[in-house]
């Protein structure tokens, strides 16, 4: 069974160029893909490729068209459409509606009768398990939890007491949801645990990568906005509050009480302190250090990229020397000031 091309092009509010009833079977890379797959090419650098693809049909702007002489989807945005290919050529399985034999419900939860708790999941009491919701083996779901309606969590997610999990969301293996903040307080050389009664919540849409982890709130709550993207291994610390459609790679650290804007993006290994606030449509780059709030939209940078080693000793010398350099160039311009005199 396939799909033909006039069906995607229904699909992706695309055209066809071709054999509008060619049979698409799945969807593929570009060099990996077969005679009855389809890929596609968002990228100029890709477009040399197209010669040697294998592809059935490809996915492609009017403009990157002119390069192929195949089969093409013609669209806007390739990747977009590439992705919804995918979806519809590649739905998700999933198991029957019902309480495996090996979970545990607590009497006192309320679980949906189309919802699916897995083999060895725990629902504790009053939880609300909405409608279509797919909770995976080994998953723990504290007391008071609400996951809405349609939400998947995969093997071994951690949803703690009172958090709420908006609908249609996705929660990777080994997320973790609602753990204490890291709040201490100094009694001499100890520290004392600040209790965290807060909560996590988790707007629709929403999607927490694998072993990512979200704090709850001291007093107040941590807000994870509507259609938020969360990448694999991110820590987002007590009363954080990320705005909606903002997406976040992997190993970032955002530290409590930080306010993220609308629409933003954070690349890979950037650190946020605490208590800032980014605005809506902000761009940090990759291992960047937020020090200080970022009041307007733009992308933001800093960190040093990688160089060749003996570069970067040489460089490191000079650092070192920069305060040297400084107080010598201030008592050359006092020199010429007091030259231009005289």
């Amino acid at each position: 069974m396939g799909t033909t091309l006039t069906e995607l092009a229904r699909l992706v509010q695309g055209s066809v160029r071709g054999e509008a009833g060619f049979l698409v079977e799945q969807a593929n890379s570009l060099d990996r893909a077969g005679p009855r797959d389809i890929t596609f090419v968002a990228n100029a650098r890709y477009l040399d490729d197209l010669n040697g693809t294998r592809a059935g049909a490809v996915i492609l702007t009017e403009a990157d068209a002119t390069h192929f002489s195949g089969n093409a989807l013609i669209v806007a945005n390739p990747q977009l459409a590439f992705a919804r290919v995918c979806a519809h050529l590649h739905p998700l399985s999933m198991p029957p509606p019902g309480v495996h034999p090996s979970a545990v419900v607590d009497a006192r939860a309320q679980v949906a009768p189309s919802a699916i708790v897995g083999p060895g999941a725990v629902v504790g009491p009053d939880a609300m398990i909405g409608a279509g919701v797919w909770i995976g083996p080994g998953c723990i779901i504290g007391s008071q939890v609400v996951i809405g309606e349609r939400s998947r969590l995969m093997a071994h997610v951690v949803v703690h007491d009172a958090c709420i999990v908006g609908r249609d969301c996705l929660l990777q293996p080994g997320a973790v949801i609602g753990a204490d903040g890291f709040g201490f307080a100094r009694d001499g050389s100890r520290w004392i645990k600040q209790p965290q009664f807060g909560r996590v919540v988790i707007g629709d849409e929403a999607e927490v990568g694998a072993n990512t982890t979200i704090d709850r709130g001291t007093f107040g709550d941590t807000v994870i906005g509507d259609r938020v993207k969360l990448d694999n291994l991110i820590h987002i610390a007590h009363n954080v509050r990320i705005g909606e459609d903002t997406a976040i790679a992997a190993c970032v650290g955002i530290a409590g009480s930080t306010v993220v804007g609308k629409r933003c993006t954070i690349a890979g290994q950037a650190g946020i302190i605490g208590h800032v606030e980014i605005a809506d449509d902000v761009h940090i780059t990759a291992a960047s250090a937020v020090m200080s709030s970022l009041t307007e939209a733009g992308v933001y940078s800093s960190g040093i990229r990688a160089e060749p080693a003996a570069d970067w000793r040489r460089n490191v010398v000079r650092l070192q020397q920069l305060d040297e350099l400084a107080r010598r160039l201030k008592k050359l311009e006092q020199t010429i000031q007091r030259l231009s005199k005289e």
